[in-house]
């Protein structure tokens, strides 16, 4: 752990405290979603970043065993698209990992005051699987219009049309999740809240 790492998370578990004691719950939700960012950004390297890039690598090679319309290198994250014109190689790194948007994700549900410690777990799991299967749709997304337009689309289907699909999903959920819509809400009471009233009116 970084020396400067360490110091920080003290003053942000002192400044929490004092925010806690003071009861000034905004601020409280401001300094501990943005700190807690922060501090599992500063831990994500390297193990974090590796399991998740490596998670995406998985993921789309079984995308392309199924359509074989790209050819996934596990061990370095190197991307083959056959076209009708040549090949176009991609690599997936620390920007296709999507570990910034979960590190957002988990330390906003964290601090948000609306949720019970059961939703706030909830929507954390929920939410980092559906931001990778949102990376996987996007990596999919590129490598089925490169595949079919040629080597001369990529750089719109990576920078514009790949990017556009992966933030109107993640966009999607953070609008549902942090405005408690009815979808959130039936989200979690389809899959657990249901189930748990269950087993408290058995017991």
């Amino acid at each position: 752990m970084s020396l400067y790492l360490l110091i920080g998370t003290i003053l942000w578990l002192y400044v929490l405290s004092v925010l806690k004691r003071a009861r000034l719950s905004a601020f409280m939700f401001i300094v501990g979603s943005a700190g807690l960012f922060f501090i599992l950004m500063g831990f994500a390297q390297p193990y974090w970043v590796w399991f998740f890039t490596h998670a995406v690598i998985h993921g789309e090679s079984l995308f392309g065993l199924i359509t074989h319309w790209c050819q996934v290198i596990l061990r370095t994250g190197a991307v083959y698209i056959p076209t009708a014109m040549g090949s176009v190689t991609m690599r997936i790194d620390f920007e296709c990992s999507g570990i910034i948007e979960t590190a957002a994700l988990v330390s906003l549900i964290c601090f948000f005051p609306t949720y019970a410690r059961r939703e706030k777990l909830f929507y954390a799991v929920f939410g980092t699987l559906f931001i990778y299967l949102a990376n996987i749709i996007r990596l999919s997304v590129v490598v089925t219009i490169v595949h079919f337009a040629g080597a001369d689309s990529y750089f719109v289907a990576h920078a514009i049309i790949g990017r556009l699909v992966f933030y109107v999903l993640v966009i999607a959920l953070y609008y549902n999740v942090f405005t408690y819509s009815q979808l959130a809400q039936g989200v979690y009471r389809e899959l657990v809240g249901r189930r748990l009233d269950r087993k408290s009116q058995q017991n």
